[in-house]
């Protein structure tokens, strides 16, 4: 069994994630099929992502791949995430993980819908909201494209309220509208398109998959074969990682994982920690080291979240960099490992912390970096949807 230690590991890292100098993406696509895919969760972090890997990159660009050119979808994925995926890539996230998500998601609104009192019981709930899903479709193809907004004044019944939490201090009554068009995007019926304001706003125009792309999301493989596949792309990315690393990152169950690592072949190497890791069989070859680099990589980006098991690149700092949920926060990277937080005042430049001491060329090139950020975003601040401690304390004052 071959040994990948971690100065290795990060060697991978800075290459193939397009961090190291050399190894950077030429356009946003690029970009986001070098990482599987990126994390949109919080849409800052699309644009942020891909202009850490793609010199010059402008949000206009990231746009143009989105919503002209189509090249990128934005799309529930792996462990339940929005995400942004090569447009060919889409069928395969749809059958690996996206239409699993959906069955469990079905399930449980009707739960919801029966205990909010919607029908006299779960049969009855579930004839309801395929009508209310058939007559939103419906509008939202008359309409081309809308708003949540708009869809639920063509179907009032998209406001009927839901009991949440009943007698709870944090009891709500959401209307079912987000739920119904969650539920039909998840199917891969309807996608999100662009979005209402900046590229910061996290609500978008809806339209019918087939108008936004000629025969919608297209032919899905079978779901095992579209797990072996995304298999594959994670461990072209990511590799080595455990098989608890790529259950994690997939959302899929014990047996799920290790069919998939079977099925690409993947070969076994030893890690640092005395973990088995997996890699494909034609990637077992020694790494070139990577030249020296410098990132600075927004909250949620694909990179710390790849793996579950962070320790050979994050090292001590999960406390200051992390939420109290697993939500990674802005990070600075050197050379594979992470080594401070960056943020933004009010006054809209950005400020980092050193976690630890690099010396002074990496302080250079740090500094550097985060002036070139501070010029990229030319005023614009932005807060992370899920803020990590040190996020928090560079962005007062």
């Amino acid at each position: 069994m071959r040994r990948i230690g971690v100065t290795e590991r990060r060697a991978r890292l800075g290459r193939r994630h397009r961090l190291g100098a050399g190894c950077q993406a030429a356009d946003p696509v690029e970009a986001a099929a070098s990482m599987v895919a990126l994390h949109a969760t919080d849409p800052a972090t699309v644009h942020l992502s891909v202009a850490a890997r793609v010199p010059g990159s402008e949000v206009a660009s990231t746009e143009r791949a989105l919503y002209d050119d189509r090249a990128l979808i934005r799309m529930l994925g792996m462990r339940r995430t929005v995400f942004v995926v090569p447009t060919p890539f889409a069928p395969v996230v749809q059958a690996a993980c996206t239409d699993d998500i959906a069955v469990k998601q079905r399930k449980l609104l009707v739960k919801h819908l029966a205990e909010a009192g919607v029908a006299e019981d779960a049969e009855t709930c579930g004839r309801w909201l395929a009508t209310v899903e058939e007559s939103t479709a419906t509008a939202l193809a008359l309409r081309g494209s809308a708003t949540a907004q708009e869809l639920a004044s063509d179907e009032p019944r998209l406001r009927t309220r839901l009991s949440m939490a009943a007698g709870k201090s944090y009891a709500a009554q959401p209307y079912v509208t987000s739920r119904v068009l969650f539920q039909l995007s998840a199917e891969g019926r309807i996608v999100r398109g662009r979005p209402l304001g900046t590229w910061l706003s996290g609500q978008h125009q809806w339209s019918p998959s087939a108008d936004w792309l000629p025969g919608g999301l297209g032919d899905k493989p079978p779901a095992e074969e579209a797990r072996t596949t995304l298999a594959r792309a994670w461990l072209t990315s990511f590799g080595p990682g455990t098989s608890a690393d790529l259950q994690w990152y997939a959302g899929w169950t014990l047996g799920q994982t290790r069919k998939a690592l079977a099925a690409v072949d993947a070969v076994e190497v030893e890690l640092d920690d005395g973990q088995v890791g997996y890699v494909l069989p034609d990637d077992d070859a020694p790494e070139e080291p990577v030249d020296p680099w410098v990132a600075f990589l927004p909250g949620l980006d694909p990179t710390p979240m790849g793996w579950k098991d962070r320790g050979w690149f994050l090292g001590p700092h999960k406390s200051k960099l992390f939420d109290t949920t697993g939500n990674v926060g802005p990070t600075i990277w050197s050379d594979g490992r992470i080594i401070g937080g960056w943020g933004q005042p009010e006054s809209g430049e950005v400020r980092y912390e050193l976690l630890e001491d690099v010396g002074a060329d990496v302080t250079a090139l740090v500094e550097a970096e985060a002036s070139r950020w501070t010029t990229w975003l030319s005023g614009v601040r932005v807060t992370p949807r899920f803020r990590s401690p040190l996020e928090r304390k560079l962005s007062l004052g």
